[in-house]
């Protein structure tokens, strides 16, 4: 595999300062990727045994511990406010995608950065010229291409890092998305059916 071959090393101490920017911008993507991967999965979001609830008719409660359950509390204590539970609904799915944003700001970024030192290290490169030769010193041109090519290539890995776990935590909260709105029209008949009920008509 190609990345087995790099000095690591190497490129971080050719790409200098910029590779501290590049390491905290990795290190920002993998904990928005993990945290979200994490508040997404399924019991946090709709767990298996209230969906088939829902999905049933049966009745159900709700609670703070997945973002169904908050939906199905805010139906209970506002009967009747369909609009609202919408909009309640569409606040979760906000709730989704915090900080997954942050990613597209390190996916475009990242290369930019790696752009800058990839300018800043050919401007070095061909600003030292030799005397007698009228030509880029040899060894200060070598040091300042490395240093091109090294940040350059770590603003790319970062990229595809934050590209991939930005087009992942896309996806789930999209499946999440679509669930919740099928979910919300059953929880709402099901509500109405409750409130319609002989049981509630006596009380």
């Amino acid at each position: 595999m190609f990345l087995a071959l790099v000095d690591w090393h190497r490129v971080f101490h050719e790409a200098g300062w910029l590779a501290y920017i590049l390491l905290g911008c990795f290190t920002a993507a993998l904990f928005i990727i993990i945290e979200r991967g994490y508040a997404l999965r399924n019991g946090g979001i709709i767990p298996a045994d209230l969906a088939d609830a829902i999905m049933e008719g049966r009745s159900t409660s709700g609670g703070k511990h997945s973002a169904a359950s908050r939906i199905i509390d805010f139906v209970h204590r506002h009967p009747g406010d369909s609009e609202g539970a919408k909009a309640y609904a569409r606040l979760e799915i906000m709730r989704m995608e915090r900080g997954v944003s942050y990613l597209d700001v390190i996916y475009t970024g990242a290369p930019l950065i790696g752009l800058i030192g990839t300018v800043s290290g050919l401007l070095t490169a061909f600003s030292v010229i030799d005397p007698e030769t009228h030509m880029p010193d040899p060894v200060r041109f070598t040091e300042s291409v490395g240093y091109a090519l090294s940040a350059t290539l770590l603003g790319l890995i970062v990229a595809v890092v934050a590209l991939v776990g930005n087009g992942y935590l896309q996806r789930r909260v999209d499946k999440h998305a679509a669930r919740l709105d099928v979910l919300l029209e059953r929880i709402l008949t099901n509500r109405q059916q409750e409130l319609n009920s002989p049981e509630a008509a006596r009380r």
